[in-house]
């Protein structure tokens, strides 16, 4: 007999997903995604199956794939199958073939799931997975992410068989003469998987029989230590984190006051994909120089003045804008300057506008970044000054010189620089007849 029931209450205790909700499953065609397959028929829920060939195992993929498919034929449900080169995007992305094999799967049921309306994924796996998962990640370096190894239910992934071990579920198919197909590979000892499964998880059960259960309990310890971590670090980043056009601001002074501060400021930096290593790195130099930079594969934090800044990184220098006379609105970087002519000689004291004497220009104007080398001559001022040295005396944050715009004249001379002070020499005089008005408009 089917274990319906301990099926049924285990979804409801995990919050799985309600009866009204479409269910597709991840059927592989060995003895768990079957064994679920089964169930979910049992219990009446709308669902769909979901097979992948990645083209690993030659005739045996193929015969997977004619097993599965004739299963859901006969139970009558809707069937959805796609083959990956798995080998070829594993090697295109430099990524193991497990990898591979993860990656293009799930992507692609998120895909199905989108297209034909279902509301949850459902994949088989069960507490010897959970088990193996933690061991894995324990060997590999983990968090405490890691320690709770396989959740019941992420986002729009449930696994309804976590109630469930090996042994149980091979002792309910064999009883119940459920058909299934047999993997080749969960034999071999190439895979690190494999090698705990086969040849770890067995001394660990001679120390304690019951594995899998004293897992489970841990694994739920663990998940709600880390829900209490994410609830006390997210007060912590509403207090400390200060989000600002320019990026996000950590005061150095909190940053050294934080307690245990390796593992705060590791979940605080975590959505920027810091690593430990960098995390690391940035507490050996909270007394460095400003400009000191650590970079993650998405973001970069600078060390600037009293604060640890993160902002996104930069993929490249913004392209030269030209300006013409008919110009109207230009878009540069993530900004946008307008341009706007009249004869009314006027000035407005407002930084993201610059009042220009217009007969004083040569077009095309060139809008550009901050150039090593470049000088102008700051309004009210007669001496030239490095622009560097501008951006110094005004503590503009080094994250920001790269990417404030600078308008040029045609005959090379800085016009203004955009958002802070335009150029003394283009000054409105009791002369000026036209007035070209350029405005910043910070999206």
């Amino acid at each position: 007999m089917l274990p319906v029931k301990q099926f049924q209450d285990f979804i409801e205790q995990q919050q799985l997903f309600v009866r009204a909700n479409k269910i597709l499953l991840a059927v592989s065609g060995g003895k768990d995604s079957v064994l679920m397959l089964h169930l979910f028929k049992a219990i009446g829920i709308d669902i769909g199956v979901a097979h992948c060939n990645f083209n690993l195992r030659a005739d045996e993929a193929q015969r997977d794939e004619s097993f599965v498919a004739l299963l859901a034929k006969n139970l009558g449900l809707p069937f959805y199958v796609t083959h990956f080169d798995t080998k070829k995007y594993a090697a295109e992305n430099k990524i193991s073939t497990q990898m591979a094999a993860r990656d293009l799967r799930y992507n692609w049921f998120e895909e199905i799931r989108c297209a034909a309306g279902y509301d949850y994924i459902a994949l088989a796996q069960h507490q010897n997975d959970a088990v193996e998962t933690v061991l894995i990640n324990l060997t590999r370096g983990t968090g405490i992410s890691g320690l709770h190894g396989i959740l019941p239910k992420r986002d729009l992934l449930i696994r309804p068989l976590l109630f469930l071990n090996r042994q149980q579920i091979n002792e309910i198919v064999r009883t119940n003469n459920i058909d299934f197909v047999e993997d080749s590979s969960n034999v071999s000892t190439n895979y690190t998987r494999n090698k705990i499964r086969l040849q770890v998880v067995p001394h660990l059960q001679e120390i304690n029989p019951n594995l899998e259960k004293t897992f489970a309990e841990n694994i739920s310890r663990f998940a709600e230590l880390e829900s209490f971590l994410n609830t006390r670090v997210q007060k912590l980043a509403d207090k400390i984190l200060n989000k600002r056009k320019d990026g996000i601001y950590i005061p150095l002074e909190k940053v050294s006051k934080l307690n245990p501060q390796k593992l705060l400021l590791y979940e605080l930096l975590k959505p920027f994909n810091f690593g430990e290593n960098v995390v690391q790195e940035i507490l050996d130099s909270l007394r460095a120089l400003s400009g000191t930079h650590f970079f993650s594969s998405t973001h970069q934090a600078i060390i600037n003045r009293n604060d640890l800044v993160i902002v996104e990184k930069n993929t490249s220098v913004a392209a030269n804008q030209f300006i013409h006379p008919t110009t109207e609105n230009i878009v540069f970087a993530n900004d946008e300057i307008s341009l706007t002519f009249t004869d009314e000689v006027k000035f407005e004291k407002n930084l993201n506008k610059a009042f220009v004497n217009a007969d004083k220009l040569i077009f095309p104007l060139v809008l550009r970044n901050w150039q090593n080398g470049d000088r102008f001559i700051p309004l009210g001022m007669r001496n030239p000054k490095k622009v560097s040295d501008y951006f110094i005396d005004e503590k503009v944050p080094l994250h920001l010189k790269s990417v404030t715009p600078i308008l040029v004249n045609g005959n090379g001379e800085i016009v203004w620089i955009a958002g802070m002070r335009q150029d003394n020499r283009y000054k409105l005089t009791s002369a000026t007849k036209k007035v070209a008005i350029f405005e910043l408009k910070i999206k």
